[in-house]
């Protein structure tokens, strides 16, 4: 069921063609969507994933497509995203869970209150349906929670799905569609010409094309550097866990300080801490330590440190930098990055869960697993073209909310690969606005 490994069958084996219009590098919801709205505008796409089709991340969030809480600069996409998914979930014919249930946040203080009221601006400018509620209707909504609330915030026309579910379905649209899949087939390097891409290298042979985007999540960083692209991406490890299934004491998804819960449609609850991340501290880490500094000081406890990523992640110091073509790439040294969970963070989502609902003292987890979240400094992703190599395109950094607005930025890539207008503004998401100067600036921290 999930998570999914490099021991799950491969569903998706086309051949390796010998040229295509675009290439897209990455089997997770970016790079499916991407697929997808390019090949509805009749543009030959192969996509490569070096593993299985969403077996990191886009499987392994919790499941959330929010308007709630975004900052202002992806909001509209997220609008449009929600769209989307209801558009290809009718497309699909397969039901990947989602339902129309609403996020709401608790708010445990008046300064919590505050955050959201700020927030109510926001979503008044984009006609949302976001509301405050006092410490009573929070009461009434969610029944038998043994704490008391100052309040909340809520969206109800916010959504839920089940990831393991929609990202493989979107793939078999795509499938359906026209889109070259293949899976288990890493992409070890660009080839270029001219300062222009020209082909890809690929453990299996070559394929020749003008355009690649790379989708690859924590490991675009890896592939971009051997390409002489820096971005400040990092990944941090996130701990979650399903529990068996419950009594239905709220039918949407809900956070506050010490846990964050959603109705699966299994019965069950997915389960993970409010806010506690892990980032492994690797040569990525030091290097980009500065411009990660007015998110650490805004949120300073939302991260732990280890000093060391397990050997094979993207960024542990025992990883190579470089390779050649011809041989043996990190990506095919680890098909599917699968991190542990943390034994420390199952102990809070079990704590922060019983405590809240005390009725569920006898709490039995189904399973547990963890995912690693690309980052970015500034908390929203790189959605660009590169100058410094034709035909080269990123959309990566996703910073934990790639799974909700994952159809949006698709749709959005197909149109700027295809030099249309997109229909939004990016100014916010350039590639190079970590190197032009710009300070860094950061979307609400809710």
């Amino acid at each position: 069921m999930f998570p999914f490994s490099e021991a799950d069958p491969i569903s998706h084996s086309s051949p390796l063609p010998e040229s295509s219009e675009v290439v897209i590098v990455g089997g997770g919801v970016i790079g499916v969507s991407t697929a997808l709205f390019l090949a509805a505008r009749n543009v030959q796409v192969t996509l490569l994933e070096k593993g299985r089709i969403a077996a990191e991340q886009s499987s392994r969030n919790w499941g959330w497509i929010r308007k709630q809480g975004r900052d202002p600069d992806e909001l509209p996409i997220v609008i449009e995203a929600c769209r989307l998914w209801q558009q290809l979930a009718d497309e699909c014919g397969e039901d990947i869970g989602l339902r129309q249930t609403g996020v709401t946040y608790l708010a445990r203080t008046g300064k919590d209150m505050a955050k959201f009221a700020k927030f109510m601006q926001i979503a008044a400018a984009h006609d949302l349906d976001t509301r405050l509620l006092n410490g009573a209707d929070v009461a009434s909504g969610i029944g038998g929670m043994a704490r008391r609330y100052a309040g909340a915030m809520t969206t109800p026309s916010d959504m839920r799905a089940e990831p393991w579910l929609a990202v493989p379905a979107l793939a078999r649209l795509a499938a359906r569609k026209g889109v070259r899949i293949i899976e288990n087939c890493a992409v070890r390097a660009l080839d270029t010409a001219g300062g222009r891409i020209t082909g890809v290298w690929t453990e299996s042979g070559r394929i020749s094309t003008s355009t690649v985007l790379v989708a690859g999540g924590a490991w675009s960083s890896l592939f971009l550097r051997k390409h002489g692209v820096s971005i400040p991406q990092l990944s941090v490890r996130a701990t979650v866990a399903a529990t068996e299934p419950l009594p239905e004491f709220h039918a949407g998804a809900a956070i506050e300080d010490d846990i964050a819960f959603r109705r699966r449609q299994d019965g069950g609850y997915t389960l993970a801490p409010g806010g506690s991340n892990l980032l492994f501290v690797g040569p990525d880490a030091f290097r980009n330590a500065t411009k990660y500094l007015p998110a650490l000081l805004d949120h300073p406890f939302g991260t732990r440190y280890l000093p060391a990523a397990p050997a094979g992640f993207p960024d542990s110091w025992s990883t190579p930098r470089d390779w050649t073509p011809d041989s043996k790439s990190p990506f095919e040294r680890m098909r599917v990055l699968n991190p542990a969970p943390g034994a420390s963070d199952l102990a809070s989502i079990r704590r922060g869960f019983t405590t809240l609902f005390p009725q569920f003292k006898d709490l039995r987890l189904k399973t547990a697993w963890a995912g690693m979240i690309d980052a970015m400094p500034d908390v929203v992703p790189v959605v660009d073209r590169v100058s410094a190599v034709g035909g080269l395109f990123v959309a990566t950094g996703m910073s934990g909310h790639g799974f909700g607005i994952g159809p949006g930025i698709g749709r959005v890539m197909s149109d700027l690969i295809q030099g249309n207008d997109t229909g939004h503004k990016l100014d916010r998401f350039r590639f190079a606005r970590f190197s032009d100067g710009s300070p860094t600036r950061l979307g609400p921290a809710i």
